[in-house]
């Protein structure tokens, strides 16, 4: 059994931005949602977005502190600014971070409280919200996440390192406008993660127990893609059929999300980057990605769906298993990260076992997505597979 729930209005295309001011807006005061860095301003985007807010009728105020790992601090901050000018919608221009920034803001705007009281995982308080979050639109920056289509906000706790998601189907955007242009001055490392996580959602979606039909096609339709196009949006950001591709890919990540589940993969790397908030999502995943699919292949979890993975991602004459980490790593050679180290990023050995009780406790629910059960001691094989 799955469920389809689509909310959203999509606008797609080079040049969708242009069609905001046209679209029916949810309210007439807008809290928008950028990063802490330079590019929402530098680019233009920022202007444009309150230039085509102007243009409908509303008014908007700016909430810049946003970081890669979006921080319940963050959000606290956002919720406080948004009421305090009476915004009575929000609008989200950047990468996934931002948008599930937005999307845990516009729950916080209209609720009282703390976030953590709210989550449902961890130390969460595990408490239904009160009311409605505000209304949202979704401008990604970037493609990688899917957050533009789906119902959660993943938010980081510093203090407690846990890294969780909330989800409520009210946190849907009820707009997107997924416009490659604006993801074309992406560099191309972040290019790369933000492509394997995309591509991950999907993979994960496809191998776990929640598989269905519907989310089979999203999922084999963005695996094509992202091995088709991520090494031409890494090696030349400004193709925008690879860029439009791309976007299409993360956003078919988001559909898959919304009718299957991800599986103990992103409760690893949300261990990692939990702990070391500079770890951009997409990177960690890369890093143990390779060992986690040779385990699924070493217990026979779904050999046929891993086999078919890896001829839909370019390896037409895959027949074993262990042939899906082969073409993984093609993929990784091809898009420049074959290298990506955690020892990079500061981790050390002695953090490994941190990192594995973290993922089944903090990110749990994820395991259950497992065909073969997952234990704590083979995540930290994993992880210590992963680790140079």
């Amino acid at each position: 059994m799955f469920q389809v729930f689509t909310p959203t209005r999509f606008l797609y295309g080079p040049g969708s931005l242009s069609c905001l001011h046209e679209q029916s807006l949810p309210g007439k005061k807008a809290l928008v949602v950028i990063s802490s860095g330079r590019s929402a301003r530098a680019s233009g985007a920022l202007d444009r977005v309150i230039a085509e807010l102007g243009q409908a009728g509303a008014e908007a105020v700016v909430f810049d502190r946003v970081s890669a790992n979006p921080n319940k601090d963050a959000v606290m901050a956002g919720a406080t600014v948004s009421r305090e000018n009476s915004c009575d919608f929000i609008v989200c221009l950047g990468g996934g971070s931002v948008i599930d920034a937005g999307k845990a803001i516009a729950v916080m705007s209209t609720n009282p409280g703390d976030l953590w009281d709210y989550m449902m995982a961890g130390s969460g308080g595990r408490r239904p919200m009160e009311a409605a979050p505000l209304p949202l639109i979704a401008i990604p920056t970037t493609a990688g996440t899917g957050s533009e289509v789906d119902a959660t906000a993943v938010v980081t706790y510093e203090e407690k390192h846990e890294k969780i998601g909330l989800r409520d189907p009210r946190q849907t955007p009820v707009l997107s406008i997924v416009d490659a242009e604006l993801m074309v001055g992406v560099p191309a490392a972040f290019t790369a993660y933000q492509g394997f996580d995309a591509l991950f959602h999907s993979t994960e979606c496809y191998i776990s127990n929640k598989a269905n039909l519907m989310s089979d096609t999203y999922a084999l339709s963005a695996i094509e893609k992202v091995g088709q196009f991520l090494p031409r949006a890494v090696a030349d950001g400004t193709d925008l059929e690879a860029r439009e591709a791309m976007a299409f890919a993360s956003s078919l990540g988001g559909f898959v999300m919304s009718t299957s589940g991800t599986t103990a993969e992103h409760s690893m790397e949300h261990a990692i980057s939990a702990y070391h908030t500079d770890v951009p999502h997409g990177a960690g995943l890369i890093m143990i990605c390779e060992a986690y699919y040779e385990r699924q292949a070493r217990v026979h979890a779904c050999d046929e769906r891993l086999v078919r993975m890896a001829r839909v991602l370019g390896k037409t004459d895959a027949s074993d298993p262990m042939d899906f980490v082969a073409a993984l790593h093609e993929l990784h050679i091809a898009c420049g990260v074959a290298d990506l180290a955690m020892s990079d990023y500061g981790i050390t050995e002695d953090e490994l076992s941190v990192f594995a009780h973290n993922a089944v406790t903090a990110m749990a629910v994820l395991f259950g997505n497992e065909r073969v059960p997952m234990t704590e001691e083979e995540c930290l094989e994993i992880f210590r597979k992963s680790y140079r």
